[in-house]
């Protein structure tokens, strides 16, 4: 059996669930601000529930998101409270071992290739928001990337600060082994060779797609990893709109859940976690059921 990297699962629908605040285009960011409890409550859930790697809080903390709604300036303070409340949860659960993620995400929206501009645009955005969360970070994740312009830009930012990154791609639901850009999966896998990426992996798509999907990623030579959404589609989320217009799916409990994570495991993927509508109670089943095959569940 093997060092597995347990990640928590999803943030962003954990806090919908948990707010008293009303759904907004950066409602993770205001409940940083204004309940900073309900953030700081699910990091120290997923570390109850044998998460080992808590990623920041920091998805939807872009310049560009922040602009369209009128709140620049809150850049800077949401990625430090970020750090804070994910700090914070480690001290309240003292569990050791514990590790932090740093977060680069689509810049624009999730699932909208058509919004992102070419590797040279993006590549100083990205150095800008890593540059607020580098200090804090053990790993980077550069997660839901649609378009190989963003995989390219969001892993060269990343890896230039010297802490190991995995890049993780977002495929569309028909299988078609293609980035929600229309570009090939194996493309995106080539353009990535060489670029000192510490892995790259499957995120925020159906865990079937995964499965189809997931040999063409092995075949790329690096460390591997996958965390899957439970959406039913994504083609409700529109830019500027918010995931309550997201279904969440009713079959993917903990156990079936785990049952796709394990068949990862099995193919001796590294890095596991969970994606929306992946809560504590999928990672608290993934987590007994790694250490009950034989594995060591780490952080980093």
């Amino acid at each position: 059996m093997s060092d597995i990297i347990l990640k928590d699962g999803g943030t962003g629908q954990e806090l919908l669930a948990r707010s008293s605040m009303p759904p907004h285009p950066l409602w993770s960011c205001k409940v940083m601000m204004e309940e900073p409890d309900v953030v700081q409550g699910v990091h120290a859930d997923y570390i109850r529930a044998g998460a080992k790697l808590i990623t920041l809080n920091t998805y939807t903390v872009t310049p560009e998101r922040l602009e369209r709604e009128n709140e620049p300036d809150m850049f800077a303070p949401l990625q430090q409270r970020a750090i804070d409340l994910a700090n914070a949860a480690r001290d309240e659960v003292g569990v050791e071992g514990v590790k932090l993620a740093g977060c680069l995400s689509p810049l624009h929206g999730s699932y909208r290739p058509d919004m992102a501009v070419s590797h040279d645009d993006l590549l100083p955005l990205y150095r800008e928001i890593i540059a607020g969360q580098v200090a804090a970070s053990d790993l980077i994740l550069a997660e839901t990337l649609s378009s190989i312009a963003e995989v390219t830009s969001a892993a060269q930012a990343a890896v230039e600060t010297g802490v190991p990154t995995w890049v993780f791609m977002t495929l569309t639901d028909d299988d078609s082994g293609t980035l929600r850009s229309g570009e090939p999966l194996a493309d995106a896998l080539a353009a990535l060779q060489g670029s000192g990426v510490a892995g790259v992996g499957l995120n925020c798509c159906k865990p079937e797609v995964v499965d189809a999907n997931i040999a063409t990623v092995l075949a790329a030579g690096l460390p591997t990893g996958a965390y899957a959404n439970g959406f039913t589609g994504i083609g409700a989320l529109k830019i500027g709109g918010t995931v309550d217009t997201l279904s969440a799916r009713q079959d993917l409990t903990p156990a079936a859940h785990a049952d796709f994570a394990m068949g990862w495991a099995n193919q001796g993927l590294k890095l596991i976690g969970g994606c929306c509508e992946v809560g504590p109670a999928h990672i608290a089943e993934l987590a007994t059921r790694l250490t009950a095959a034989g594995h060591t569940i780490v952080g980093a």
